[in-house]
């Protein structure tokens, strides 16, 4: 709740409609889609600071709550009791890029994925830079790209907007991408804590893969603002054949039975 990136976020989408802020009450990076199912949550209402509530100028209001969970939780909150006539759900501003099959672990990627699968509207935004992070280009593109929904009556969208680490005037263009592969790799560091051994994971191996020219990454790498279409299922369709063909015998096999 305390990220500068949400509040980037809002500063943006005032401009364009009442927001209601619902974020997790601590760091939830790595967290992908993961809920809380087996203990309480806990949510409670949030001072927002004297900028947000300004309301001159046509600035909307802004409310906030803080949960003590993850994004999917706080996303199931917002949607299902504490936010009524949602049109819009915005995910982020996330200091990290989300590119890649990072997404499957990305809390900012996964918080999105509760409204989407609910038939809203959704944008799930980050700036790659983890520190130093500046936040202006994401507010600029934050404003029409919201504007935009408010008379959009096609598919559901969930798109994945990744901003790259640059300053505004290097921005080489907006570009409509396709997911990449796998831009960063896991380290493993071994520390012994008396009798036991425990193990520190962390993402902050760079893969040096040439991405696609189509892809998330490679916008990133050219100074393009990424907007992704995403959507859920995970299936592999077209390899059916093949895992068909792999099984072989072993359906028919199944179904024997012992004489």
């Amino acid at each position: 709740i305390n990220a500068p990136g949400i509040w980037a976020a809002a500063r943006a989408l005032r401009q364009v409609g009442e927001v209601v802020v619902v974020a997790p009450d601590r760091q939830q990076s790595g967290v992908g889609a993961s809920l809380t199912l087996h203990s309480p949550v806990k949510a409670g209402e949030w001072t927002v600071s004297p900028e947000f509530q300004n309301q001159e100028d046509g600035l909307h209001p802004v409310s906030a709550f803080t949960v003590e969970g993850t994004p999917g939780d706080s996303c199931i909150l917002a949607l299902e009791t504490l936010v009524k006539d949602v049109d819009l759900v915005v995910s982020g501003v996330n200091a990290g890029s989300n590119v890649g099959w990072d997404v499957m672990v990305s809390g900012t990627v996964g918080g999105a994925v509760q409204s989407f699968v609910r038939g809203i509207n959704t944008i799930a935004i980050s700036v790659a830079a983890v520190t130093n992070t500046k936040y202006d280009i994401a507010e600029k593109i934050l404003k029409p790209l919201a504007e935009k929904f408010k008379d959009y009556d096609g598919e559901t969208l969930f798109l994945n907007v990744n901003i790259p680490k640059i300053e505004m005037h290097q921005v080489a263009g907006v570009k409509v991408t396709k997911l990449g592969r796998r831009s960063w790799g896991e380290n493993v560091r071994a520390e012994n804590v008396g009798p036991e051994k425990r193990y520190w994971i962390s993402r902050n191996r760079s893969i040096t893969d040439t991405p696609a020219a189509d892809s998330d990454i490679a916008a990133i790498k050219n100074n393009c603002i990424s907007i992704t279409p995403m959507h859920i299922g995970l299936g592999n369709d077209a390899a059916m054949p093949d895992v068909e063909s792999l099984l072989g015998e072993i359906p028919q096999q199944m179904l024997d039975r012992p004489d």
